[in-house]
């Protein structure tokens, strides 16, 4: 991430509504069912984020939330065939489809269930880091999606757990689902931010190894 989506560590956003509500309206109830339960074939979660961080970024940041889970699956749903530009705008099919099928509670919870995804793997690639190793990350930007935090680059940590290979993100929203280790970097908050409020706390990261080189 090295766009207007990444917002951790910038200023002037005011503050976090921490008491905020899950939603604001009933029609996001419904955006975030139709998104669970209506998956565009072949649509990973990178491909999803991936085409959410190619909105302008005047767009992303004044839209709300699952107002851009809406154009994003109208999009994808354009790109994968599942209905034309024509359709989405006027609301109407241009030829009569098969009625969707009535989904009760447990079918609902049946399906959501059915769509976890375990993302290990295993490979034949033996872990450049180990525990306690000093690493530092990538200090350029990555073109396209990526789990970097912008916040996070060239900065030197420590490995503090190993969780064996999962499918790279970076990868993913390209369709390569190829596998790296993935690690727990400990940073100084010191390390992340110069005039950082309390120099002594620690922020904990998962990355994956194309991210680290050693320190």
């Amino acid at each position: 991430m090295d766009g207007p989506q990444d917002l951790g560590g910038k200023e002037s956003f005011g503050p976090i509504e921490v008491n905020s509500p899950d939603y604001r309206h009933d029609w996001e109830r419904r955006q975030w069912a139709l998104t669970k339960l209506v998956a565009t074939p072949g649509v990973t979660i990178d491909w999803f984020r991936h085409a959410l961080e190619t909105m302008p970024p005047a767009v992303y940041l004044s839209v709300p939330y699952f107002q851009k889970w809406n154009a994003n699956n109208m999009a994808l749903a354009i790109d994968t065939g599942d209905y034309t530009l024509e359709e989405c705008v006027t609301g109407k099919a241009i030829q009569p489809g098969t009625p969707a099928p009535v989904l009760t509670v447990d079918d609902c919870e049946t399906l959501q269930r059915s769509l976890h995804t375990d993302f290990s793997r295993a490979i034949n690639v033996a872990p450049a880091f180990h525990f306690g190793d000093h690493v530092q990350t990538d200090a350029r930007p990555t073109p396209g999606h990526s789990r970097l935090p912008s916040y996070a680059s060239g900065a030197k940590g420590q490995i503090i757990a190993h969780h064996g290979a999962h499918v790279f993100a970076d990868a993913g929203a390209k369709g390569d689902h190829s596998a790296h280790h993935l690690y727990t970097v400990e940073f100084r908050a010191s390390d992340l931010w110069a005039d950082a409020e309390c120099p002594d706390d620690t922020v904990c990261l998962d990355l994956w190894e194309p991210y680290l080189a050693s320190a």
